[in-house]
C-alpha cells in the first residue's frame, strides 16, 4: 500500500485567524482537534489536528502581528506542523480596507515571515484589485503601492505574487448602500472590462519580472485566457499540494479541491477549513469582502 495522504488545514478562507482568533487556534492543536460547522448545511464533524495527521497548516491572513508577537509560528514548528502563509497585502487604502495596520506595519511583518519561516513558505496576495468611483464622480483604484510592495518581497525573497480582480457580489452592494446610508462616503465597484484587466496584469508581470517574482491569477479564468502566449503568468493554487510536497516532504493530500470555483480558474488541491462565518467574524471590515465582515453581524 501506498503512503496515507495527509490533511492539509487551510486557517482560514472564512475569516483571519492570524489575526483575531490565535488563542482560540491554539486551543485546538491543544486539544489536538477543532470542531467544525459546514457553513451550508450546519453539520458538524470533529477535525484531527495532530502532526501525525496533518501535513501543513496553510494560514490566511492580512494582519500575522499578533501571530508574530505570540510566537505562535514557533510553538507550532517545535509541534511538528509545516507551515505556509497566504498574506494578503494591498495599497493602503483606509477607505477599503478600513481595519488593516498600516502598510509600513505589514511590510515589517511581510520580512519577519520571510525571515523566521523562510520565503519559499509564503505567497503574497495582492487581492482584490478594485476600481471604485466615489461621491465625486472619480474612477480611482488600488494600485498605488503595488511598486513599493513588490520591490520588498522581491527583497525578501518572495517568489509569487497572487492577484484577482474584486467581484461586484449582491451582498457588497448591500453593504455599500446601508453604509452610504449610515453616513458613510458614497462609493460603488466599476468594473474596468477585459481589455483594461489584460493591460494590468501585463503591467504587473513586467514589474514584478524586475523583482524576480512570477505573477498568478485566482479565479479569473476567462481573463487568463486571453492572456498572449508570451506572458508568464499563471494559474494560482492558494492550498498548492504539489508545492507543499516539495518544500516539506511527505505526502500531502493532492487532489483538486471541486468545492471551490474550480470552473472560474481555481487549482486549489483538498483541505479542510477550520474557520466559520458566524462564531469568527473579521474586524478588518474590508468593504469588498465576500465573507463575513463584523460590519454586517457585530
Amino acid at each position: 500500500m501506498g503512503q496515507k495522504r495527509l490533511k492539509v488545514i487551510s486557517a482560514s478562507r472564512r475569516t483571519d485567524i492570524p489575526a483575531f482568533y490565535m488563542e482560540w487556534f491554539m486551543a485546538g492543536i491543544d486539544a489536538g482537534s477543532f470542531e467544525v460547522t459546514n457553513p451550508y448545511n450546519g453539520v458538524k464533524r470533529r477535525v484531527d489536528a495532530t502532526p501525525d495527521r496533518v501535513h501543513t497548516i496553510v494560514f490566511w491572513s492580512k494582519n500575522y502581528r499578533p501571530f508574530l508577537e505570540a510566537g505562535a509560528g514557533r510553538v507550532l514548528k517545535k509541534l511538528g506542523f509545516n507551515l505556509f502563509f497566504n498574506f494578503t497585502v494591498n495599497s493602503g487604502s483606509i477607505l477599503l480596507e478600513p481595519g488593516v495596520p498600516s502598510l509600513d506595519d505589514r511590510l515589517d511583518q511581510m520580512e519577519r515571515l520571510s525571515q523566521e519561516f523562510g520565503s519559499e513558505t509564503i505567497s503574497w496576495r495582492f487581492d482584490p484589485i478594485c476600481f471604485f468611483r466615489t461621491g465625486q464622480g472619480r474612477v480611482e483604484n488600488n494600485l498605488g503601492d503595488f511598486t513599493r510592495i513588490a520591490q520588498g518581497a522581491g527583497q525578501w525573497g518572495i517568489k509569487r505574487c497572487i492577484t484577482s480582480f474584486v467581484d461586484d457580489y449582491s451582498k457588497i452592494r448591500t453593504r455599500l448602500d446601508r453604509l452610504r446610508k449610515g453616513g458613510q462616503p458614497s462609493m460603488a465597484l466599476v468594473d474596468p472590462g477585459m481589455e483594461k484587466k489584460r493591460e494590468i496584469l501585463l503591467r504587473m508581470e513586467k514589474v514584478l519580472g524586475k523583482s524576480g517574482i512570477r505573477l498568478y491569477t485566482c479565479c479569473e479564468r476567462l481573463l487568463f485566457d486571453t492572456l498572449p502566449e508570451t506572458s508568464g503568468i499563471g494559474e494560482s493554487a492558494c492550498i498548492p499540494g504539489k508545492l507543499l510536497a516539495e518544500l516539506f516532504g511527505g505526502n500531502p493530500v493532492r487532489a483538486r479541491d471541486f468545492g471551490q470555483r474550480s470552473k472560474q480558474g481555481c487549482n486549489c488541491t483538498q483541505s479542510v477549513d477550520i474557520g466559520s462565518y458566524g462564531i469568527h467574524p473579521c474586524f478588518h471590515n474590508c468593504l469588498f469582502c465576500y465573507a463575513n465582515p463584523a460590519m454586517d453581524s457585530v
